[in-house]
């Protein structure tokens, strides 16, 4: 005891606040890592499945219809809310319509599956180009490249573009189940910040 009358602190009361401090620290970490998990969606996005003998009904077993159902996952698991999948032939118009309902109705991100080979029928990046502002060749290589490295052909040699029309993201991708894991975990990010950095126009 010291002259003032008080008394030295116990080393045993220091390690007690150190441990509630660290305990402290690493709960508010966690809530912090919750409230981003539980951030509100990033946004309305929808899905175009380009697939001839889908859309006309032949075989719903066919892999075109069943990658739409993955992307939407995938689109949730980033954030989104998926107003819809649908399904058209491979023909330019048809595309073209059902890129440019998305956009006026104010999707943030609209991803088109399919048509972008060098086939007969793949004419969706011919659908969409005219519908676009402003092309993202930086996603389109982006999504060739990683395409490429981890082992989805399609998807780098996919000639599919990206571009913003309107306010909305559009991006097409090539219709394998890798071409679409591997595409939308390269899209995803960089469709959070394009689509909000165009919000704030």
């Amino acid at each position: 005891m010291n002259d003032s009358g008080s008394t030295a602190i116990d080393p045993d009361d220091v390690v007690a606040a150190d441990a509630a401090a660290r305990e402290f620290v690493a709960r508010h970490r966690d809530d912090d890592v919750r409230a981003v998990v539980g951030d509100p969606e990033i946004g309305r996005a929808l899905v175009v499945v380009v697939d001839d003998r889908a859309a006309h009904g032949e075989d719903q077993t066919l892999l075109g219809p069943l990658l739409g159902p993955l992307v939407g996952e995938l689109l949730g698991e980033a954030g989104f809310h998926v107003d819809a999948t649908v399904t058209v032939s491979g023909d330019e118009v048809e595309i073209r319509n059902a890129l440019n309902t998305a956009v006026i109705g104010g999707v943030d991100l609209v991803v088109s599956v399919g048509g972008v080979g060098v086939g007969a029928r793949d004419v969706t990046p011919e659908a969409t180009e005219p519908l676009l502002d402003r092309r993202l060749r930086g996603i389109e290589e982006a999504v060739r490249s990683s395409g490429l490295a981890a082992g989805a052909t399609d998807g780098g040699l996919s000639r599919g573009l990206a571009g913003i029309s309107g306010q909305t993201l559009v991006v097409n991708l090539a219709n394998s189940r890798a071409a679409v894991r591997d595409g939308m975990a390269t899209v995803a990010p960089l469709a959070k910040h394009v689509i909000e950095a165009i919000s704030e126009f």
